[in-house]
């Protein structure tokens, strides 16, 4: 039987005696991926979940399960619709059910499972990875306890609720979806744009674990590189006295370091000479961690750490940057969002989650952002593991219809006034989200708003984050409505690139957070070819889709030298509309060969250059600029004169279908490398050295100059005096408008 004819069984299965029709709205092109193709009941997400605390015994639940979908204020179902396949949500492809669950609605899941016999007299934890969005859980009709959050794991000690032979578990979801304020990412009832398929219910592992009455329940690992020790903080439940904490660190197999400490303490270990974890060299020391009492062992995990460090601090040229491991290293990368045709938020298999990211790295990438999802445990395991430092987003949430209030525009003044019960959820779920995630080395920065996203009480909030794991880089507001507070300025600039300057943001790293979105809709591979399959910009061949990703590249070079630390690219795959990645949604086609985007990444991470003003544009220090609102003649745009301007104050203001230039002339007195263009409009616009054409586009800047790399031309600027001339044409609206000039 071939895969295809193996997944319609399954799916078959799964669905006997289901009493709805399938949502044809949902994965409208039967769009799957390879890994999807080879999912079933037996094999759905069997790894180990939880790789930073790992032990012997354990249990999936995970497989199918009985479900149904009722009125949200309706009793406990006597009959079952039919079978899902968790923790596929049950809007999925792979759940088997392919089913909205709206707002007014709850779902239901019923399933049963033994206790192994040799799990008797221990404590028995039942551990749900997510479920979106409120989850009430029951074991033997004993309410074990609600859970509202959709991203964070939680887990019930199920001992007192146990009975003999089978164990009848039921859980009952609620989830508002985008009509209510809770954290829920990009999911929407009504999909389209920028926004996603709805998720509900289980979408990570659900699975059980004995342990004794005394256990280690947390270990976080905090390396300290200048002082060569790693601290180990630690939790263990149910001391009752005269436990020991015994700890190996172990190098390849070889014990290098022993500790014996007393539980719930942290513990320092010496780590002299230790190998310091990097993309390039991501190395990672094991820990052999048991709690002992009177020579017996009462648990035991294995674990790991990094020794690596991030900070911020100012480089040779005097520019905040991120420090990894007490050296500056410019961070590039794609936003990442995790989606997946067939099981969308749920990757299909953990080889599947892998793939994506090691591709990124074959391209040249070294870090990713993780964007407005928090993934299952063993992803972060793998960045770990070969080297992808991960900026990890808050998932947001505003409702729709109150989209005006609760998304805060770029311009706004104020923050939403979020109310407190709001507040408090948004608050209770950030934190269980770092709690969760922070013993990941291989995430460097926290990212708690994206683009006034149910942005609110900013300054509280990020500094929060900050005192919370002052360990990290803390990107407060990325994009938009910046407050001055955190770590980093993250401009958002499509296509870009673009930045915000460094002499106006001291103390801070200057951040291109989003940018590119370069699109490429592939025929065979649309999640739906009937719709509107979009980019920033929308290409329709290999060859144009690589020369404009290589001209973005070439622009973005020069600005790390002026004070540009990190930039992180649009995106790593189609996301249903969007095909805007780098590879299909179905990741059946990369759209750039991996060996070719490597060699043009590879400048980026070269030593940086200082620059100097040629021609000053006015963005820091307004200026004099020369202006005139008539339209110039080819002779006078190729031979201007100072006397068809006059003076004004940049950056200037153009009203809607004006035309006109901006003349600045500069003096050249020395040779210089490369050549950096600065442009501020809304028009289409022609540049001119020295009379000679240099640019023709489509200008579409808002707060953010879009910069251009010109030191193929540096040749046509002579000793002595040089002009540089803008022509405006087509305003599209009122807008300001000027440039500036710069090299080194």
């Amino acid at each position: 039987m071939n895969r295809k004819m193996m997944l319609l069984a399954v799916s078959a299965l799964m669905m006997e005696g289901t009493a709805m029709a399938q949502d044809t709205k949902l994965n409208p092109g039967k769009m799957m991926t390879e890994w999807g193709e080879q999912v079933t009941p037996e094999n759905a997400w069997r790894a180990y979940p939880r790789p930073q605390l790992k032990r012997s015994q354990w249990a999936s639940l995970n497989g199918l399960w009985d479900y149904a979908i009722l009125p949200r204020d309706a009793s406990k179902p006597k009959n079952f619709d039919g079978k899902i396949l968790v923790p596929f949500a049950p809007e999925s492809a792979l759940s088997g059910v392919q089913q909205t669950v709206k707002p007014d609605e709850r779902l239901w899941y019923r399933r049963t499972f033994r206790i192994a016999d040799d799990w008797k007299g221990k404590t028995v934890l039942l551990h749900f990875d997510a479920v979106d969005w409120e989850a009430e859980i029951w074991l033997n009709g004993k309410k074990l306890g609600v859970h509202r959050g959709g991203s964070d794991p939680f887990h019930f000690d199920i001992s007192k609720s146990l009975k003999k032979g089978d164990q009848h578990l039921e859980v009952a979801v609620w989830d508002p979806t985008d009509t209510g304020t809770q954290p829920r990412g990009k999911q929407v009832l009504d999909p389209k744009g920028i926004w996603y398929t709805p998720v509900t219910g289980i979408w990570q592992s659900v699975w059980l674990e004995p342990v004794e009455k005394t256990y280690i329940a947390t270990i976080l690992p905090e390396p300290d590189i200048d002082n060569g020790v790693v601290v180990l903080k630690n939790t263990v439940e149910g001391i009752s006295g005269g436990e020991q904490l015994q700890i190996k660190v172990l190098d390849d197999g070889k014990t290098v370091a022993e500790a014996t400490a007393v539980p719930n303490q942290p513990v320092s270990i010496a780590m002299p000479d230790a190998r310091l974890w990097s993309p390039a060299d991501p190395h990672r020391y094991q820990l052999d961690v048991s709690v002992v009492k009177g020579g017996r062992v009462l648990d035991r995990v294995d674990s790991y750490f990094a020794m690596r460090k991030i900070a911020k601090g100012k480089d040779e040229l005097g520019y905040e940057r991120m420090l990894l491991n007490n050296q500056p290293l410019f961070q590039y990368g794609p936003l990442d969002q995790g989606w997946w045709p067939d099981g969308l938020l749920t990757p299909p298999s953990e080889k599947a989650m892998l793939y994506d990211m090691e591709v990124l790295k074959k391209m040249g990438f070294n870090m990713l952002r993780k964007h407005i999802k928090v993934e299952p445990a063993r992803y972060y395991y793998y960045a770990d593991s070969i080297g992808l430092l991960v900026w990890q987003d808050m998932v947001s949430g505003f409702a729709t219809a109150e989209r005006d209030v609760q998304h805060v525009k770029a311009t706004a003044e104020t923050d939403w006034d979020r109310p407190a019960e709001s507040a408090m959820q948004f608050e209770a779920e950030w934190k269980a989200i770092m709690d969760h995630l922070r013993f990941f080395p291989s995430i460097v920065v926290w990212v708690p708003f994206n683009e006034g996203w149910g942005q609110y009480d900013t300054k509280r909030v990020v500094e929060w984050t900050m005192a919370y794991d002052p360990s990290r880089i803390i990107n407060g507001v990325s994009g938009w409505t910046d407050r001055n507070v955190g770590h980093m300025n993250d401009a958002h600039h499509y296509p870009g690139p673009g930045m915000e300057p460094a002499s106006q943001n001291p103390g801070r790293i200057i951040t291109l957070g989003e940018f590119g979105g370069l699109g490429w809709p592939i025929e065979e591979h649309l999640w739906n070819p009937g719709m509107r399959n979009w980019g920033y910009r929308t290409y329709y061949s290999e060859g144009e889709l690589i020369k404009e990703y290589a001209r973005l590249l070439h622009n973005l070079q020069p600005m790390i030298g002026r004070g540009l630390a990190a930039a992180v690219y649009t995106q790593t795959t189609d996301v249903e509309g969007e095909v805007n990645g780098l590879i299909t949604y179905d990741r059946k086609q990369i759209k750039i060969d991996p060996d070719l985007m490597r060699v043009l990444h590879e400048p980026l991470y070269r030593r940086p250059q200082s620059w100097r003003a040629l021609a000053e544009d006015s963005e820091v220090m307004p200026g004099a600029v020369m202006v005139t609102r008539q339209k110039l003649t080819d002779t006078q745009l190729r031979a201007p004169e100072a006397t068809a301007f006059s003076r004004e104050r940049g950056p200037v203001q153009f009203k809607k279908g004006q035309e006109g230039a901006l003349l600045r002339e500069f003096t050249l007195d020395e040779p210089f490398e490369q050549l950096q263009l600065r442009l501020l409009a809304h028009a289409d616009v022609r540049i001119f050295l020295n009379g000679r054409e240099v640019v023709s586009k489509f200008v579409n800047t808002k707060r953010h100059y879009d910069e251009i790399n010109l030191s193929m031309f540096k040749d046509f600027l002579v000793e002595g005096n040089n002009t540089l001339l803008m022509e405006i044409s087509d305003t599209r609206t009122i807008s300001d408008v000027d440039l500036g000039l710069y090299a080194h």
